[in-house]
């Protein structure tokens, strides 16, 4: 996802939009640059690559001026260069833009027509030609961008500043985030809080179809249909010092470390130590109920759905629809009356999941959102939401807000199994005895990083690799191909591991590494069954197992981890850990942007 920062200041803005611009490459970007009004004129200064490459910019050729926007750029329309960077601009006009206007070849096409001259391949310039051209007519600043918003098809956040006025910045949102920062004697835009951190502490929301006139000292925020509308400042807790690295090479690696407390948070919200008991929001329905759970989400939050519906089914006899943001709702799928519809996004503004929601939504269902920022789109559109206590995750890879979501969602399971009398109250004491056991355990999980570390260096030297696991650690395996291909860029899939025999196990021989998750579960004789036929084929097992699992099959592994004894019902939460740290280590043998890996984007605002 693009970040946008915009400040209407009182002295000049370029260095606080450099720094702004710093706490949103977690996102993910491949160009940058910022415009400024200096003098009554529009200026810009823009860069491929990194915002290293800005800033030598901006030390060469200094851009004044007290008001200005700010943008890093990941490539949908156009290769990632200088000319396809933001903010584009006219002499009139400068914007920066997240998401996708779906009908820009129409309307650069009319406005070529018209005598428009465009330079780059992006969307986005037609957005600002699009508004010089009302401008043209006559209209006033605010009525043009009016105007051009009405022409709009598809998801975007837009921040514009215009020639002449040091005193006016207008952002518009429609399917992606944009806030507005209150400062004193002068205003921001940003994508999130985060980037507005160390400015402010004051924002307000604007909701899908809103835009904004902002001036030193105020916002007056409009809906769609221009009408002046009112959105909550509301004080938020998260500051600049919360991005940083501590004493760890990557943010990566520190938000790995940080699973034990950020679990511990996250179950305290859903799980009283006192009680044994857990608690989860209120739903407004009968859970004992409810015909079906549908549960949808993208990437590495689908896994953790994976997990779920295991869960749910398994202890709570609950039946369970999982399905990605991208497909669900072009099925137009039937929904059942009195169903329950949860949504899993870490950002809350993720586009398919989001549109899914919102169909599921219309279609009469019960909406609960599994996020880690609350004051997210998604959170905003739910009846009810289950936070996760991740606190801001930076690197692109995700890693603790996977933890946390699978915490919370074994929660939800146990509170379902309980309101449909699906478990007996040693069954309950079992599992609560085992979730109130994590945050201790994942400790203990870590500390076979050393281990996994002398690992890496010989999976880095692979092209391919496979991760096999039965039941929920078929969903950890996928989770962990994932990791690896995306930081290490090896190609890696993942599979149930009786599937092997119908088909992938052509891809085994002496060079693959085959990354075994196998906790000694009532599954894992069956998963032993599946690994003795990659060992056949002469496949270089990694066996991520306990004590027991090792003794069973560890003489034949290539390289064997060994990890504490666990529950079979946490075991993929505290698997997952392991698995994360062997990803890290091959990136980091590799040479790869650990944090921010090619072609990625922390957050997907786009369909």
């Amino acid at each position: 996802m693009c970040g946008i920062v915009g400040v209407v200041g009182r002295s000049d803005v370029a260095p606080r939009l450099l720094s702004a611009l710093r706490r949103l490459e977690y996102r993910g970007y491949d160009s940058a640059g910022i415009a400024t009004v200096v003098d009554g004129e529009l200026d810009r200064r823009r860069a491929e690559g990194k915002l290293d490459n800005l800033e030598t910019l901006l030390k060469s050729r200094p851009i004044p001026g007290h008001i200005g926007i700010g943008h890093t750029r990941w490539a949908t329309h156009g290769v990632p260069n200088e000319v396809n960077a933001h903010p584009h601009a006219t002499t009139k006009v400068a914007a920066v833009h997240n998401g996708i206007i779906e009908n820009f070849r129409e309307l650069r096409d009319e406005l070529t027509a018209l005598g428009h001259n465009f330079e780059s391949d992006t969307d986005t310039e037609a957005v600002v030609h699009l508004i010089t051209h009302y401008l043209g007519t006559g209209l006033a600043p605010a009525a043009a961008v009016s105007a051009a918003l009405k022409r709009l098809d598809g998801a975007f956040a837009l921040a514009i500043v215009f020639a002449g006025r040091h005193d006016l910045m207008i952002g518009a949102r429609r399917g992606s985030p944009l806030a507005v920062g209150w400062g004193a004697g002068e205003m921001f835009l940003g994508s999130d809080a985060l980037a507005l951190a160390p400015m402010t502490s004051r924002i307000s929301y604007l909701e899908d179809g809103d835009w904004v006139e902002v001036n030193h000292t105020a916002a007056v925020v409009h809906d769609e249909t221009d009408r002046v509308v009112e959105r909550e400042v509301k004080s938020v807790a998260i500051s600049g010092a919360a991005i940083g690295k501590g004493n760890h090479r990557h943010y990566m690696l520190k938000e790995i470390y940080e699973q034990p407390t950020v679990i511990g948070e996250t179950l305290n919200a859903y799980f009283n130590p006192a009680t044994r008991n857990v608690q989860i929001p209120a739903l407004d329905l009968d859970l004992a109920k409810v015909p079906r759970i549908t549960m949808v989400a993208c990437g590495t939050s689908y896994y953790a759905a994976m997990v779920a519906k295991f869960w749910l089914e398994r202890y709570a006899k609950m039946p369970v629809e999982i399905d990605i943001g991208s497909e669900f709702r072009y099925r137009n799928a039937p929904m059942p009356e009195g169903g329950l519809a949860v949504f899993i996004s870490q950002s809350g503004e993720t586009a398919d999941t989001l549109a899914a929601l919102r169909y599921a939504k219309a279609q009469g269902q019960r909406i609960v959102s599994l996020v880690n920022v609350p004051e997210s789109t998604m959170a905003r559109e739910s009846h009810r939401i289950m936070r996760t206590k991740a606190g801001p995750e930076i690197g692109v890879a995700s890693t603790k807000a996977f933890t946390c979501q699978l915490v919370a969602l074994a929660t939800l399971a146990i509170a379902v199994a309980q309101a449909r009398g699906a478990i007996d109250r040693r069954e309950v004491d079992r599992l609560m005895t085992a979730i109130a056991e994590v945050p201790a355990s994942a400790v203990e999980m870590l500390h076979r990083d050393a281990v996994i570390k002398e690992i890496a260096e010989p999976v880095s030297r692979a092209r391919d690799a496979l991760y096999i696991g039965r039941g929920t650690s078929y969903p950890i395996a996928l989770e962990g191909a994932l990791k690896l291909k995306e930081i290490s860029y090896i190609h890696a899939e993942g599979y149930a591991a009786g599937e092997l025999k119908h088909g992938p196990i052509a891809l085994i021989d002496e060079s693959v590494p085959v990354v075994v998750i196998a906790p000694s579960d009532e599954l894992f004789e069956k998963t032993v069954s599946n690994t003795q036929e990659a060992l056949a084929r002469g496949g270089r097992v990694v066996l991520f197992s306990d004590k027991r699992g090792i003794k069973a099959l560890g003489d034949r592994a290539w390289r064997v981890v060994e990890l504490p004894e666990v529950d079979p019902f946490v075991a993929p939460i505290l698997y997952a850990i392991p698995v994360q740290l062997l990803a890290y280590h091959v990136a980091v043998a590799k040479g790869t942007d650990v944090d921010q890996p090619r072609n990625l984007a922390k957050s997907v605002t786009v369909e």
